[in-house]
């Protein structure tokens, strides 16, 4: 019973989430462009499914990913071995990142358009390595920011350092890249924080601040994904220098 009531928060709390983004469609659909709304039945349906979808997703997260996360970083903080922490905390980064389905779409458009604009080869072959290549690098990008952010945490270096150098590296190499592959490379930074990615590592740092003394999990816990979300620029540019 306790649990039905709490869904049913969720459910509620779901709907609030949702409902700006609804106030705003509905303006625009009635007030500014003055035209009926398509097909109500269909509209409905899905806003009631994308409501139930997210308040499951919530509901998996705190049930499973978050505690799953913070009782792995204890572990590993508690075995007191760093080689294995880091090289779990790079699996992690690389895993979640290479299989994320924004990134597959995103690796195939740009090599689709690359394609188009004789960037690369007009072959299946050519456009299938390219948008690996890319998913690679990107993928590879995030599994070491994740082992530097987990190496920060440890040792207890501020985050504001490894973020402010980041975004120097970024702007110093931004000018040597290709053109074609700037754009790609700054929203890779985005495609990263991804559903599974951004609980999974989160509660990687939050875990692993609660178990190592004199660290606390609000101030070194986060700020895992904003470095994940950054190194991927650079990765990608470098990639673009080098094909």
């Amino acid at each position: 019973m306790l649990k039905n009531n709490r869904f049913i928060k969720q459910l509620f709390s779901s709907f609030l989430d949702l409902l700006p983004i609804l106030v705003v469609v509905l303006f625009f659909q009635i007030a500014i462009i003055r035209q009926p709304i398509p097909d109500v039945a269909h509209l409905v349906t899905g806003t009631v499914l994308v409501i139930l979808g997210l308040a499951l997703f919530i509901q998996g997260l705190e049930q499973s990913l978050f505690p799953l996360g913070e009782s792995m970083a204890y572990a590993f903080a508690r075995k007191g071995s760093v080689f294995w922490l880091l090289t779990f905390a790079f699996c992690l980064g690389f895993g979640t990142t290479v299989a994320e389905p924004a990134l597959i779409a995103i690796s195939d458009e740009a090599a689709r358009i690359a394609s188009q604009g004789h960037i690369i080869g007009d072959s299946d072959n050519a456009r299938k390595s390219y948008a690996l290549g890319l998913r690679l690098t990107v993928a590879l990008s995030v599994g070491v920011a994740i082992l530097i952010g987990v190496l920060r945490i440890i040792r207890g270096w501020p985050l504001h350092y490894l973020i402010i150098g980041g975004y120097c590296v970024v702007t110093a190499i931004t000018p040597f890249a290709p053109a074609d592959i700037v754009g790609i490379a700054y929203d890779s930074g985005g495609v990263t924080t991804s559903t599974i990615t951004v609980p999974l590592i989160a509660a990687l740092g939050v875990g692993l601040a609660t178990a190592i003394k004199g660290r606390n999990p609000m101030i070194d816990g986060f700020g895992l994904i904003a470095f994940a979300s950054l190194t991927p620029m650079v990765f990608v540019m470098v990639y673009g220098m080098l094909r």
